[in-house]
């Protein structure tokens, strides 16, 4: 492995280099104990919370329009300035235009920060983004910018569009955008070609420029898969609204006021399942058997990379689906909206896997992607007064540190997870099921740990 290897896509698949740089340097070696002690350990946090909230939480705290401190003054009057929306609009352009720049002028090598920009910055940066600032990516959406010109010069108005975004579709095109990335990241032959890459993402600005004029700003709430994520991300942030204010509060109190929609449950699907089936797809056995005698032909590897990512990510939905469903429910109550009801019980465990998964990722391949920025036409340029800047491989001399913060991470998702099922179900379901009931999703999250944490220390 290449310590200074360019920025990389996390796939591994045929001419990716995500095989130049891991994501995570830390093994199963490198635990502080043994692999299986470490799951069991995290198994047993998560039924002693369980015990703990059904002892000492049998009232529902989390309401959003109830809960929460205006913002400090100063730092709402900032918030709510044009002068401070214009700023971070105009941040959002300048980005995407010399992310443009690059994609078209730019050489096509690895070294070209169009890929560093496209896996790394935008894939996993607004993830710390969003969770210290609230939706970083809908303050900084370059499409709703855009959208808003063209409205403005036609007269119309951005918000509203044309016509009514229908209330069926939820965050099913959120969902669907979200799956086309991570199958261009972990599955696409080639996801490090500039032209693939780049009608990736012609088509995206395409889709979210029509979708904006047709149904206003509320497309971009449901239907922009890179908003929708960094907005559910930001749900485990302090920030919140109430009446138009800013709010400072418990971000699970932010986490409780997820819409629920259609095609919220298939959205954390795609992001968990995803991210796990990126994890086994680096595992000693899967490398064997695509690159062993089974799969010889490289178009069979291609098909079983395919059906893996769709399986994971049917997997993760079909068991936190059947974990929500198989509860005891009211007579007006009907069963198969429970997914929906619980699925914001889901983002933390994700935050967790994401950072799990990509810290390394991101602090790394990240850092190189800001020093190739500097040169974006490899011709010795230093525009930003990066080029010389040297990468930090901190965790590839500390694995033992990455293992622990691994564990925690998942292991803390995960709690904080049952924390908010635990004060849905007490809000939601009837009194003689508010414990019971939640035993089956328990098992579910039970499952998720186990597999998650193996899946992390296999590759």
């Amino acid at each position: 492995m290449d310590p200074v290897a360019p920025a990389a896509p996390s796939g591994g698949s045929s001419g990716s280099f995500g095989h130049l740089l891991a994501h995570g340097i830390g093994g199963q070696k490198d635990l502080p104990i043994p692999l299986e002690l470490t799951v069991a350990g995290a198994v047993a946090a998560l039924v002693v919370s369980f015990t703990v909230l059904a002892v000492a939480w049998r009232t529902p705290r989390y309401d959003a329009d109830r809960t929460g401190r205006p913002a400090p003054a100063a730092l709402r009057r900032l918030v709510a300035s044009p002068a401070f929306f214009v700023v971070l609009r105009a941040f959002g352009m300048v980005a995407f235009a010399y992310t443009v720049m690059v994609a078209v002028l730019g050489e096509d090598t690895l070294i070209n920060p169009f890929f560093g920009i496209f896996y790394v910055l935008l894939w996993t940066g607004f993830v710390p983004a969003s969770l210290l600032f609230g939706p970083a990516y809908r303050a900084i959406s370059p499409v709703r910018t855009i959208n808003a010109g063209f409205a403005r010069l036609t007269g119309g108005d951005s918000a509203v569009g044309v016509f009514t975004y229908p209330a069926r579709l939820g965050m099913w095109p959120a969902a669907i955008g979200l799956y086309a990335f991570v199958w261009m990241e972990l599955v696409y032959p080639f996801a490090t070609e500039l032209g693939p890459v780049r009608l990736w993402c012609a088509a995206y600005v395409a889709a979210m420029l029509l979708g904006g004029a047709l149904f206003g700003d509320d497309f971009y709430a449901k239907a922009d898969p890179f908003e929708v994520f960094s907005t559910l991300v930001a749900r485990m942030s302090p920030w919140g609204e109430r009446r138009g204010e800013l709010v400072v509060r418990s971000p699970l109190a932010n986490l409780d006021a997820t819409p629920v929609v259609p095609g919220l449950v298939a959205v954390v699907a795609v992001l968990f399942g995803s991210t796990a089936f990126d994890s086994f797809k680096d595992s000693t056995r899967w490398v064997k058997f695509i690159q062993g005698d089974f799969v010889q032909d490289h178009s069979l590897a291609h098909v079983a990379n395919n059906l893996g990512l769709l399986t994971f990510v049917l997997v993760v939905g079909g068991v936190f689906a059947a974990g929500t469903m198989l509860t005891g429910v009211g007579p007006d109550q009907p069963r198969r909206a429970l997914p929906g009801q619980f699925a914001h019980s889901i983002v933390p465990i994700v935050i967790g896997y994401f950072v799990a998964h990509y810290l390394t990722y991101f602090l790394e391949v990240g850092e190189n992607t800001l020093i190739q920025m500097s040169d974006p036409f490899s011709n010795g340029s230093n525009w930003f007064g990066t080029a010389n800047w040297t990468p930090s491989f901190f965790f590839a001399y500390h694995p033992t540190a990455l293992a622990t913060i691994k564990v925690l991470a998942v292991v803390l998702g995960h709690v904080v997870g049952v924390v908010a099922a635990h004060d849905r179900a007490i809000h939601l379901l009837p009194r003689r099921h508010q414990l019971t009931g939640q035993l089956s999703l328990l098992v579910a999250m039970v499952a998720f740990t186990a597999g998650g944490l193996y899946l992390l220390f296999s590759a």
